[in-house]
């Protein structure tokens, strides 16, 4: 069946993943867009990398951090970075491409939310940040369109998405506030939700296509600390998400997670999160 093959990854700096081996993975993954988290360098880097794809960068306000991205095979018929009042800087963390799957256009987003830290003002960024994701998500679903946000969210929605997840209730990345938020986004449309929190909001609808296509499996996960043995011994989070519209998470076709066969097989401490949208 023809598709649409996408894939997003955190890249911990572009310079750096190229240097580690990144392309020996994509140049075996056949894919038609990929969207970049963490780009970490500016315009020309990104040009090194990916010599003849079409190249679309949201570079953070500070330099050598943050930074996202979208590759393709085909140029973006249009693209936006719009989100969230006029007076909050998403720079670097939200990119909105336009594109074809079949006969349709698809946005797809590459979205880099704050780490945050519990009970600091890095953690007042990423409530603003959550707080501006549920109406941006209501508007890219409007009308049954087909839309995706990929990238690194930086929350665990479930206990399933964290391997060690009792010592991490208190820790941002896990906490029950952040979490909420996400029972909302991928509640049922339009349903009275009662968030991990106890807060109540309205369900919009969206799908988690990984946890749709595993079903309750622990993971599988999509980033390791590099603590200890964390990758060795699987002890990661799953913080890296394909989150679609709910029209169209019912053209999803495949679903992994490319995680490296062995430590020193890494480029990047997430690993490519790859789906199969069929038209």
């Amino acid at each position: 069946m023809p598709h649409l093959r996408v894939a997003t990854v955190n890249v911990n700096g572009i310079r750096a993943s190229v240097r580690n081996g990144m392309h020996g993975w994509l140049d075996a993954a056949d894919v038609d867009v990929l969207t970049l988290q963490e780009v970490r360098g500016q315009d020309e880097h990104l040009e090194a990398a990916f010599p003849g794809w079409s190249i679309v960068h949201d570079e953070a306000t500070a330099k050598g951090r943050a930074g996202v991205a979208i590759v393709s095979r085909t140029p973006a018929l249009a693209t936006r970075t719009a989100f969230g009042d006029d007076d909050f800087d998403s720079k670097g963390r939200w990119l909105e491409g336009d594109f074809l799957l079949g006969d349709r256009p698809i946005t797809i987003v590459s979205a880099y939310v704050h780490s945050g830290e519990a009970e600091t003002p890095r953690q007042e960024e990423k409530w603003r940040f959550l707080d501006a994701f549920g109406p941006r998500l209501s508007a890219l679903a409007a009308d049954d369109a087909l839309a995706v946000v990929t990238g690194d969210l930086n929350v665990g929605h479930r206990e399933l998405d964290i391997k060690n997840w009792r010592g991490n209730r208190k820790k941002a990345g896990f906490l029950p506030r952040e979490r909420a938020y996400f029972d909302r986004f991928l509640g049922e449309a339009g349903a009275e939700i009662t968030g991990v929190d106890g807060t109540v909001g309205t369900g919009l609808g969206w799908v988690d296509v990984g946890r749709r296509f595993h079903g309750e499996v622990e993971g599988p996960y999509t980033w390791w600390s590099a603590r200890g043995q964390a990758f060795d011994n699987d002890t990661g989070w799953r913080i890296d998400y394909h989150l679609a519209s709910p029209a169209l998470a019912e053209r999803v076709g495949s679903y992994h997670v490319a995680r490296a066969t062995a430590y020193d097989q890494r480029w990047s401490d997430h690993a490519p999160v790859v789906v199969d949208y069929s038209y």
